[in-house]
C-alpha cells in the first residue's frame, strides 16, 4: 500500500543521512519528491535518479534553507515545478559542537540559523500555497537533544528545543485551515556520520538503548510517512520522540 500516492512533499538537506532516507522512503510510497542540498552536486543528481527509478517525479535544488529570500524562491520554484505542495520536512540541520565555555558566537549564531531559521522560513513561504489548498503537512526535524538537552550541545540543543516551541504555534495557528505540524526527535541514529565514530563508544551508546541498537534512517522515515499520510489526519502540535526507548 502507497500512502503518498500523489502527493508531492519537499525534503530539505537531503544528501544524505536522515534526509535521504526520508527521500527515498517517500519515493517508495509513491510521492513526488522536491529536495534540496547545498554542496555536492554529484550527490544531488545521484538521488534525483534514485528516487525516479521508483516512478515519481523528483528534483533536487541546490538551496540554502537558511536564507529567507532563497527559501522563498524555492517555494516558488518547486510551485511551477509541481504544481502543488502537500508535505514539507524540515530536516535541514549542522552540529558545531563544544562545550559553552569554548563555543564561539559565531558557532551558536550558525547553528540557530542553519537549524532553527530554516524552519521558520520554509514554513512561511510555504504556508502561503497550503493556506490556498486548505491542506498540508508540515513536519520538522528535532532530536531528542532538544527535549532533555545535552553537554557540550547548548548550541544545538537550543535549536532542536526552538523547533519544537515553533512546531506547536503553527500547529494552533494553522489547524482551523487543515494545515497539520508535527515535531519528529530522533535519537541516536546510525548514519554515514556516525560510521566514522569508535566502534566501542557507538557500542557504548547501543548498550544504553532501552531497544539496543542505534536507530536506523528508516525507522525516522517510517514516522515522516505516517505523519505526511492521511493515516495521521488528527494528529497535529506533537513532538514524537524516535529513540528506541532513551526518553520515556
Amino acid at each position: 500500500m502507497k500512502l503518498l500516492e500523489g502527493k508531492s512533499a519537499l525534503i530539505t538537506g537531503a544528501s544524505r543521512g536522515i534526509g535521504k532516507g526520508i527521500a527515498l522512503k517517500f519515493a517508495e510510497h509513491g510521492a513526488n519528491v522536491a529536495f534540496t542540498y547545498l554542496s555536492s552536486v554529484e550527490k544531488g543528481v545521484a538521488l534525483e535518479n534514485e528516487l525516479k527509478a521508483f516512478g515519481v517525479n523528483a528534483k533536487g535544488y541546490r538551496s540554502d534553507a537558511a536564507d529567507f529570500n532563497s527559501a522563498e524562491q524555492l517555494i516558488n520554484q518547486m510551485v511551477t515545478d509541481f504544481g502543488r505542495i502537500d508535505i514539507v520536512v524540515n530536516n535541514a540541520g549542522i552540529t558545531r559542537d563544544n562545550l559553552l565555555m569554548r563555543m564561539s558566537e559565531e558557532s551558536f549564531d550558525e547553528t540557530i540559523k542553519t537549524n532553527l531559521k530554516s524552519v521558520f522560513n520554509i514554513t512561511k513561504a510555504v504556508q502561503k500555497i497550503m493556506l490556498k489548498q486548505r491542506y498540508g503537512s508540515i513536519i520538522n526535524i528535532s532530536s531528542v537533544v532538544g527535549v532533555r538537552g545535552n553537554a557540550g550541545q547548548a548550541n544545538y540543543a537550543a535549536s532542536k528545543a526552538g523547533i519544537i516551541g515553533f512546531t506547536k504555534s503553527v500547529a494552533l495557528e494553522l489547524g482551523s485551515r487543515n494545515i497539520r505540524c508535527n515535531a519528529v526527535a530522533p535519537g541516536f541514529i546510525e548514519t554515514e556520520m556516525t560510521a566514522v565514530l569508535d566502534e566501542k563508544v557507538v557500542q557504548g551508546w547501543r548498550d544504553a538503548i532501552p531497544l539496543k541498537r542505534g536507530g536506523t534512517t528508516d525507522d525516522v522515515a517510517n514516522l515522516c510517512v505516517f505523519l505526511g499520510s492521511d493515516m495521521s489526519a488528527y494528529i497535529t502540535g506533537q513532538c514524537i520522540n524516535v529513540c528506541g526507548g532513551m526518553l520515556t
